[in-house]
C-alpha cells in the first residue's frame, strides 16, 4: 500500500531506516514532476547528519546520444523509454549494490548541451544512501523492471497533470522554444512520456505529495 507523505515527512523515513551497509532510493515521476530537486535536496538532507552519505544518480545520464538516436529516427523522441541504456542503468545498479566498496564512476546528463557525460560524478565506497532519480524507474515495462530489484525504497512524485503541463511548456519557454515548435516539443514528446509515466508506473512504496496537510494525509 502507498504511504502519502510530504518531502519532509520522506526525509524523516529514510534517517529512521536501520544503519549500514548501502541502499538505493529510487524517486521516480512525470516529466516536471521535480524530480532532480527533490533528489538534490534529500541528498543534502541525509549529508546533513553524515556528510558524504549520500550521492544522486540521475537517470538521464543514460540518454543515448544523438547520433544514435538520429540514426534510428528517434531524435524527435528523445527523453520516451525506448531512448535510454536500459541494460547500462541496470548494470550501473547492480555494480552499485555488489560493489559497495569501490569508487565507481557514473555519467550525468549535461542540459545545457543536451549530451551525457561519462564518468561526471564519482560515487565512492562511504556513500550509503543513493537517491536513483528518473522518469522510468518505475514503469512496468519489460526493459524497466529489473530494476526494481536494486531498490530498497521506490517514491513516486505525485504531481497535478495540469500543473505538469504549466512546468513543461515553461521549461522549454525557457529554451527559447515558441508557436509550432513549442506545441511538437509539448504534445510529440513531453505530454504522451507525461501519461504514460502517470498510466504505466507500478505503485510505489511512497507518494510524494507537495504542501500535503497532515489532517488530508491518508493512505489509498
Amino acid at each position: 500500500m502507498t504511504i502519502r507523505l510530504s518531502r519532509e515527512e520522506f526525509v524523516a523515513r529514510l534517517r529512521e531506516l536501520p544503519p549500514g551497509g548501502r541502499r538505493l532510493v529510487a524517486v521516480a515521476g512525470p516529466p516536471g514532476a521535480g524530480k532532480s530537486t527533490l533528489a538534490d535536496w534529500l541528498a543534502s538532507e541525509l549529508d546533513r547528519a553524515s556528510p558524504g552519505r549520500a550521492a544522486v544518480l540521475p537517470m538521464d545520464g543514460f540518454h543515448f546520444d544523438d547520433m544514435v538516436l538520429e540514426a534510428r529516427g528517434d531524435r524527435p523522441r528523445k527523453g520516451a523509454p525506448h531512448t535510454f541504456d536500459t541494460g547500462g542503468l541496470t548494470a550501473t545498479l547492480k555494480r552499485l549494490v555488489e560493489n559497495p566498496r569501490g569508487e565507481i564512476a557514473v555519467p550525468v546528463f549535461d542540459r545545457a548541451i543536451e549530451i551525457a557525460r561519462a564518468g561526471a560524478r564519482i560515487i565512492g565506497p562511504d556513500v550509503e544512501t543513493i537517491v536513483v532519480e528518473g522518469n522510468y524507474l518505475l514503469l512496468d515495462d519489460p526493459a524497466w523492471s529489473p530494476m526494481r530489484a536494486f531498490f530498497d525504497v521506490t517514491a513516486f512524485i505525485d504531481v497535478p497533470e495540469a500543473t505538469l503541463r504549466e512546468r513543461l511548456a515553461a521549461r522549454w519557454v525557457g529554451y527559447g522554444l515558441a508557436e509550432e515548435a513549442l506545441d511538437a516539443k509539448l504534445e510529440g514528446n513531453d505530454f504522451p512520456n507525461m501519461r504514460t509515466v502517470i498510466a504505466d508506473s507500478v505503485p510505489a512504496d511512497f507518494a510524494i505529495v507537495e504542501e500535503l496537510p497532515a489532517k488530508h494525509r491518508r493512505e489509498p
